[in-house]
């Protein structure tokens, strides 16, 4: 039973979706929903699922078991064209021979819409990608910028309810791939319709979503907004794959309460530490510390009453304008560190073998059993 239009709490919803190939389960009990208006991303390393669960929800492949909602109406069944939903594909798939009128208005002359109402509905969803009054100009004319919006506006000029979008800056440069984010924000929040767009680029879905989707092996590690995912993520998998961290394997020495002391395989001791899961003496766990969580200093005394405080040598220097970082040694263990440089001018002079002061406090600190 399905429900109504108006009934219907996500524009897109799946429930417990699966994808069988040959005895290989590709996509395993997927379960979300995606509320009117929302940019939801599903962000995953190769391999993952994430395509496969794209071409469910457009119709290209069946699912093998569960269903798929759009506006509460079961899509189980119902063909790629008779689905309210339109796809941005990562190689664009404009038509050369055609201007960008004939590539916009495609999908509505394949429709039966009449002419004059496609010039019209044309001319308008141009104008509200930026590109007005180019509709006479070949594809072959436009920058990579401008074919992304022809891809966009090709697809918005159908009214979806549901626009979805496989990877479509890959092929870009990085300056236009940065600018190009920012201009997918814009547009989705200008038309208000429901994104889903997938992805293996953390930067994208971090500056983009709404809600981010995190996969792996075919299921769902955490569903949140950028700020859960990046700062308390639920999984060792999810600490590892949103943002750089630092990552340690450790073990438990002891154990109060719900903290732990740990000592990493380099000898590197951790104090303080509050496990996602409670832990006891010897156990094994997985560490992350992100880089710009960890502290520096010229003296030892600056940090106060900090838990976790170490000496490092710089190995190395990675200059990169705002987000420059340091490769450093810790001291004593010889763990190998990254840092992110606090843009305060105080470390513009910090050179190659010097020694410096590290140190974070323990609830910047993210411990998972090992293997969970």
């Amino acid at each position: 039973m399905t429900q109504t239009d108006a009934d219907a709490q996500f524009d897109l919803e799946c429930r417990k979706l699966n994808k069988d190939f040959s005895g290989f389960r590709a996509v395993k009990d997927v379960s979300f929903g995606v509320p009117k208006g929302t940019f939801f991303s599903i962000l995953g390393p190769s391999g993952c699922g994430k395509t496969t669960l794209l071409r469910m929800i457009a119709g290209f492949q069946e699912a093998s078991s569960g269903d798929l909602l759009i506006k509460g109406n079961s899509m189980i069944g119902v063909p790629p064209n008779k689905r309210p939903v339109s796809m941005v594909f990562q190689h664009l798939a404009l038509f050369p021979m055609m201007d960008i009128e004939a590539n916009v208005g495609f999908g509505l002359r394949q429709r039966g819409v009449p002419r004059e109402e496609i010039a019209k509905r044309v001319e308008t969803v141009l104008a509200r990608v930026g590109l007005p009054g180019v509709g006479s100009r070949q594809i072959s004319q436009l920058s990579g910028g401008q074919k992304q919006r022809v891809a966009i506006a090709r697809c918005m000029v159908l009214e979806p309810d549901v626009l979805l979008l496989d990877e479509p800056l890959g092929a870009l440069d990085l300056k236009l791939r940065e600018h190009m984010k920012i201009e997918l924000k814009t547009l989705q929040s200008e038309f208000n319709t429901t994104f889903v767009y997938i992805t293996h680029d953390q930067s994208e879905a971090l500056v983009m979503s709404d809600q981010i989707a995190v996969m792996n092996h075919g299921e769902f590690e955490q569903v949140g907004s950028a700020r859960e995912l990046y700062y308390a993520p639920n999984t060792a998998f999810v600490a590892g794959f949103v943002g750089e961290a630092n990552k340690f394997t450790a073990t438990v020495d002891a154990a109060f309460g719900d903290a732990v002391t740990l000592v990493t395989q380099d000898g590197m001791e951790l104090k303080g530490i509050s496990p996602v899961a409670k832990m006891q003496k010897g156990d094994k766990a997985e560490v992350f510390v992100r880089p710009e969580a960890v502290r520096l200093a010229t003296e030892a005394d600056k940090f106060g009453g900090i838990e976790n405080l170490n000496t490092g040598i710089v190995e190395n220097i990675l200059f990169n304008g705002a987000n420059s970082h340091i490769i450093l040694r810790e001291e004593k263990s010889g763990g190998e560190m990254n840092v992110a440089i606090p843009q305060t001018g105080e470390f513009r002079d910090l050179n190659k073998g010097d020694k410096i002061f590290i140190g974070w406090e323990a609830a910047q600190t993210r411990c998972y059993a090992a293997g969970a």
